[in-house]
């Protein structure tokens, strides 16, 4: 099994920055990819940055260029650094982590959720 915790979330006024960071620990092999999804309210959840072990990162449209995703493989955590927050923003903001099972099956992990709200 894989256990996701995910911190840093809050409240911050539109145009500032939070950083989320997320620890990964269990059965984690080496080839992985992990990332950030958020989920407003009456919304699906949405992908919004990904990051594979050798570091290739993947962006939503909507944070390109605010958002930065980045990951320690020895710690194994991924950090998002959120900046120039607008309230759209808002949302509930969970962590994932992709590996292949000895099966060959992809199995997604998922965090709790840490919130996010933007607002003056």
């Amino acid at each position: 099994q894989v256990q996701l915790m995910e911190s840093g979330g809050g409240l911050v006024q539109p145009g500032g920055s939070l950083r989320l960071s997320c620890a990964a620990s269990g059965s984690i092999v080496s080839s992985n990819t992990m990332g950030w999804y958020r989920q407003a309210p009456g919304k699906e959840r949405e992908l919004v940055a990904t990051i594979t072990t050798g570091g290739s990162t993947n962006y939503a449209d909507s944070v390109n260029g605010r958002f930065t995703i980045s990951r320690d493989n020895a710690k194994r955590t991924v950090d998002l650094q959120m900046n120039s927050l607008k309230p759209e923003d808002t949302a509930l903001y969970y962590c994932k982590l992709r590996q292949v099972n000895y099966r060959g099956l992809f199995i997604d992990y998922w965090g709790q959720g840490t919130q996010v709200t933007v607002s003056s």
